[in-house]
């Protein structure tokens, strides 16, 4: 996930200025009067992070074997999770070259699947997550906790809370390969949708969410999409840690906006709204101290309920995301 740089040094800054954005608000989100509690099974929750980031998956590295046994892990999850196939397999395999290759060509296999709506609308949601990380380095596993391991865990919190609450519309979710590669796998998705491109509506992309002392979780995006922040601000009040905005304006800070830099991106580009849920930088990114081990277990839990809330927040006002991003 993103670029190698630590810019912890903006927090202060960008959190006094995270919600210069939200300028002409639209209405106020169309919440449920009385929504479903949400009843995340944080002990599922931890056990996905841990298995995933587990030294037999060796830093998940895309087209490595670590890679094949995180994938078959997953796809026992979605389905237990009660993420349906989109066709007769959960598998989007796709090929791929890298800007420092020489013509070597790489593979990478995406995992789709939908949990369908039980409205009429064809208004879809996207949750997405990596589940690749780098690998190993000199004998030593980067295993990947946090990246990306942590996101992937949330996403599958985010299914099983829509298999029991089911949402208003469809929701697919995607587990995206070769993101450290360049956002390969999401650039292969937008390229390549199992729905009509017209009917994504919303990107929302789950990447680092389990390692923050601050207890702070951003919500990159607003600056581009500014009729989302009224959604983020209802979160934000509900939620049990900081969802401030930012991390997402041209600057000259390197390292300091998100936009291109994580999964999220592809979608972007492809002028799909999106928000980006993620941690700051911390010591143990792209280090092989990225371990289970690490994480703030605590804040993860309470992350991923806040990115439950979110997702069931966007659901709400997708048909409001839909219009006024066909106005941008």
């Amino acid at each position: 996930m993103r670029s190698f740089l630590t810019v912890s040094a903006c927090t202060a800054a960008l959190l006094a200025l995270s919600a210069c954005s939200a300028t002409d608000a639209p209405q106020t989100p169309q919440t449920p009067a009385t929504p479903a509690p949400i009843a995340l099974d944080r002990t599922q929750l931890l056990d996905d992070l841990r298995i995933l980031a587990a030294d037999d998956m060796e830093g998940r590295e895309a087209g490595t074997e670590g890679s094949a046994r995180a994938r078959a892990y997953l796809i026992e999850r979605f389905e237990e999770a009660g993420i349906a196939m989109i066709g007769d397999t959960y598998e989007s395999p796709f090929t791929y070259q890298t800007r420092v290759d020489t013509g070597e060509v790489h593979n990478g296999i995406n995992l789709i699947g939908r949990i369908e709506g039980t409205g009429d609308s064809d208004h879809t949601m996207v949750v997405s997550a990596h589940y690749d990380h780098v690998g190993m380095r000199d004998g030593e596993i980067w295993n990947g906790a946090d990246d990306n391991a942590s996101g992937v865990a949330a996403m599958l919190a985010v299914a099983a809370d829509f298999a029991a609450n089911p949402p208003e519309h469809d929701v697919i979710f995607a587990a995206l390969d070769a993101e450290e590669r360049g956002l390969q796998g999401a650039y292969h998705f937008v390229a390549n949708p199992p729905v009509d491109r017209e009917d994504i509506t919303f990107n929302l992309n789950l990447d680092m969410v389990a390692m923050s002392e601050d207890r702070i979780l951003w919500a990159v995006g607003t600056y581009h999409y500014p009729f989302l922040v009224p959604v983020v601000e209802a979160v934000a009040a509900r939620s049990s840690v900081n969802l401030p905005m930012g991390y997402d304006e041209p600057t000259d800070v390197p390292g300091a906006d998100w936009t291109l830099l994580t999964d999220s991106g592809a979608f972007h580009r492809a002028g799909i709204p999106f928000i980006y849920l993620g941690v700051d930088f911390h010591p143990h990114y792209h280090q092989p101290t990225d371990t289970y081990e690490n994480m703030t277990l605590e804040f993860f839990q309470d992350a991923s309920e806040t990115i439950v809330d979110f997702a069931r927040e966007a659901d709400a006002n997708l048909a409001m995301i839909a219009e006024a991003g066909a106005a941008e």
